[in-house]
């Protein structure tokens, strides 16, 4: 008669042992992590993160701050110093601009005053020509070249009508303009401070413009130089050159002016 078989018995260990493998095993690893987390080498720890501030301008997966605070993105704290790095940056680029606006803008005031000077040295020569240097004082600055003329040469006391006398100066005055067609030409009216009493004009002021205004009439009729290039005005006894306490101050404040703009301050369309 045949052996009965055996029933297969099963061989290893039990199924639980597994488990608890597995279970001892995630046990030592939890251990081990505190471990480590509780040995940071503090020193280390903000080396690294000094190197991540001057490698990074920005986190990681767009993550950015602004001000204050502790900002985390995809696990990486923020650099406590980005946005000190971006205001001196940006207070670094504003200086930079700055310092190039201010040199371009002395570059352009140069290049205006050389303009100037060597208008008047032209202007001079031209005076010394026709031998009125000694009725008409020459100055310039980085805006105009300025032709300043004794008002008692042109007018008489109070009134605004140029005299017979006058006439050739000006004319003089107008040949020197001729050469500056694309240039505003300014005509001031000046006063000294006493004053005025007359029944055509109000005071001063209005003494000073209908001065002006003779002047740049009489230019607009002699000249080439197109008419809304020239233009007036009455300053009255507000921009004195000279101490209107005593007659001769007063003789120099009593003037016209003709300011001759140069190409920087023209500013013609």
């Amino acid at each position: 008669m045949a052996r009965k078989k055996q029933e297969d018995v099963p061989k290893g260990s039990p199924a639980w042992m597994n488990t608890f493998s597995d279970l001892m095993n995630l046990l030592l690893c939890f251990f081990v992590l505190l471990f480590s987390m509780s040995t940071v080498d503090a020193e280390k720890f903000e080396k690294i993160i000094a190197s991540f501030q001057n490698t990074f301008s920005i986190l990681p997966s767009g993550g950015a701050s602004i001000g204050e605070g502790e900002l985390v993105s995809s696990g990486v704290s923020q650099l406590e110093m980005l946005d000190s790095y971006y205001k001196e940056q940006a207070n670094s680029q504003s200086e930079e601009e700055q310092e190039t606006e201010s040199e371009i803008a002395e570059s352009y005031k140069e290049q205006a005053l050389e303009e100037s000077e060597e208008m008047a040295e032209a202007i001079e020569q031209a005076i010394a020509r026709y031998g009125i240097q000694n009725q008409v004082e020459v100055d310039f600055d980085a805006q105009y070249v300025l032709l300043n003329m004794n008002g008692a040469l042109l007018f008489d006391s109070g009134k605004s009508e140029i005299r017979q006398e006058a006439y050739p100066l000006i004319d003089k005055i107008g040949k020197l303009l001729e050469p500056y067609q694309q240039n505003i030409i300014e005509v001031e009216g000046h006063t000294d401070n006493v004053p005025i009493h007359s029944s055509k004009y109000e005071d001063n002021n209005v003494l000073s413009f209908y001065r002006a205004r003779a002047v740049s009439d009489y230019l607009r009729g002699i000249t080439t130089i197109e008419p809304s290039h020239i233009k007036s005005a009455g300053r009255g006894e507000y921009v004195p050159i000279a101490d209107n306490s005593t007659p001769e101050g007063r003789a120099r404040n009593r003037r016209v002016v003709i300011k001759i703009y140069n190409s920087y301050s023209s500013q013609l369309q």
